[in-house]
């Protein structure tokens, strides 16, 4: 029987090699941000002639690759779980898609739909031969379910995380090597309003709560906020540079949570290279499966839970749109709709949706009496629990119609109320 590492030394091949195993008609996954592959990519490009119909499924790209380029679109064609702005334009105009989905159900979609190869980067193999996907797990052990290859890029700067994301080399097919810095995320700049918005937030939030907070300048702030707040847990899907000071001050240690008590508990990590650091063979953090973390049966079952999520709009009947600008992909659903779900069935849970009150320079109201013509409805009005804006929070769940109407109107911007009253009395629901 070989050893790990003669396993190992037989599987290394080159990239050029490597790729040879993706065939005209093939369906590639590869999973989001920092646990997607390099020099793979690039490999996979340099073959783009050889091939047709090649289809790769991507979540949240963070960095622009030779096959985004429009003349690729008939040999490898893009198809993204969640828009970044690097495939922004692609999609917009044509030559890539949009595949609509909560996050938490992508691995039962790969289940039932199959994979021919997984690409993804890893960190180099242990001891014992397991090679750990250091800052994601989301769908990666869904898709190695059912792969019918996978080929793992090594890479010396990817950190090692605990939890559910590791293989052994004998699973995987082919290796290869590759030394580049992990993609950072820089802290985002948190203005004013975004720490008026947060301290709205935070008001609300009670010692003991268990948080899921996305990434931006608002959760930035939510979390400065709770820096004086004691027993906080974290269940959620990522994890950012927030996480250290919220630790190091002493709020976050997981001693109040129901499941997973004392860990945080997510499925991607991104930020800066301190946070890399941090989460390396860090015993506080888990990482575990989206369709764990993002199970609405699994949030509601956390104490105090609480989730925050930010959205593009918000009509006056309380539907929030999160993932594009009237028919223009901007985003993705992510876990958005998934956590306002579980927080609803969480007895003493909280929901938050978040956003400034106007867009371009104050010209046009985020809160809108209809959502734009061909925007879609992220989450759907039973599912919304408060909204905040700089002007102030409202709770809009076991709210009726009016009284959500005139909720919204009152935390619109002032130049827009009159627009927006008049627009309810023209619906008659004030």
């Amino acid at each position: 029987m070989l050893s790990a590492h003669e396993l190992y030394r037989q599987k290394l091949v080159s990239p050029e090699e490597a790729v040879k195993l993706v065939k005209s008609g093939d369906v590639i996954w590869a999973p989001p941000a920092s646990n997607e592959p390099n020099i793979l990519f690039d490999a996979l490009a340099d073959r783009k002639d050889e091939l047709q119909g090649v289809v790769l499924r991507q979540f949240l790209s963070r960095r622009k690759r030779r096959y985004m380029d429009p003349s690729y679109a008939p040999h490898i064609s893009i198809e993204s779980f969640f828009v970044t702005n690097v495939v922004r334009n692609l999609i917009r105009d044509g030559f890539a898609t949009y595949v609509p989905s909560n996050f938490g159900d992508i691995p039962s979609l790969i289940r039932k739909s199959g994979c021919d190869v997984l690409m993804l980067t890893v960190a180099p193999m242990d001891e014992h031969g397991y090679l750990n996907f250091g800052l994601g797990c989301d769908y990666t052990l869904a898709a190695m379910e059912v792969a019918r290859n996978i080929i793992v890029e090594v890479n010396p700067n990817m950190p090692r995380t605990r939890g559910y994301n590791n293989i052994h080399i004998s699973k995987v097919d082919l290796v290869v090597e590759y030394d580049v810095p992990m993609i950072e995320l820089p802290v985002p700049l948190v203005t004013k309003m975004d720490e008026t918005i947060g301290s709205y937030i935070a008001d609300l939030i009670e010692d003991g709560s268990t948080l899921q907070v996305g990434i931006g300048g608002i959760p930035t702030a939510v979390c400065k906020f709770l820096e004086h707040k004691k027993d906080l847990g974290i269940h959620t899907e990522l994890i950012t540079d927030y996480l250290i000071d919220l630790v190091e001050s002493g709020a976050l240690n997981g001693s109040k949570k129901s499941i997973h008590k004392g860990k945080i508990v997510a499925t991607i990590v991104e930020g800066t290279r301190k946070l890399f650091d941090y989460v390396n063979n860090n015993s506080s953090i888990e990482l575990h499966p989206v369709d764990y973390t993002n199970n609405p049966n699994i949030i509601a079952q956390n104490h105090k839970m609480i989730s925050i999520n930010a959205t593009i709009e918000v009509d006056l009947f309380g539907q929030c749109c999160s993932e594009s600008i009237g028919t223009t992909v901007w985003g993705g659903s992510g876990g958005q709709s998934d956590f306002a779900r579980g927080v609803t069935m969480c007895p003493d849970g909280k929901g938050f949706i978040v956003l400034k009150s106007t867009a371009k320079n104050g010209t046009i109201s985020k809160i809108v009496p209809t959502l734009s013509p061909g925007a879609s409805v992220t989450t759907g009005r039973n599912y919304v629990d408060h909204v905040v804006t700089e002007y102030g929070v409202v709770k809009l769940r076991g709210k009726s119609t009016r009284e959500r109407a005139l909720a919204l109107i009152s935390i619109a911007h002032p130049d827009f109320r009159d627009q927006l009253r008049h627009a309810a009395r023209q619906f008659k629901i004030i």
